[in-house]
């Protein structure tokens, strides 16, 4: 399999993100529902949540999870 200049470039930026800490797709999906009740009510990210956000940045899986839940509480009112 041959890596495209798009292919080399998501990975060294994805690289450039990493942390010294992070949370995994099965830790992040564990706390996303407490970390879309936060951002729906507007409230400022707890620290027991950032890790779930930074993961977010990072995780597209993850990311679109987030926005599917987020859009379904929206659409319950």
């Amino acid at each position: 399999m041959e890596l495209t200049d798009g292919d080399l470039r998501a990975l060294v930026e994805a690289a450039a993100i990493t942390r010294d800490v992070e949370i995994g797709c099965d830790d992040c999906l564990d706390q996303i529902a407490s970390y879309a009740e936060t951002k729906l009510r507007g409230l400022a990210t707890p620290e027991a949540l950032r890790l779930v956000e930074e993961h977010l940045t990072i995780c597209q899986e993850c990311h679109e999870e987030f926005e599917a839940l987020a859009d379904a509480v929206r659409a319950l009112g």
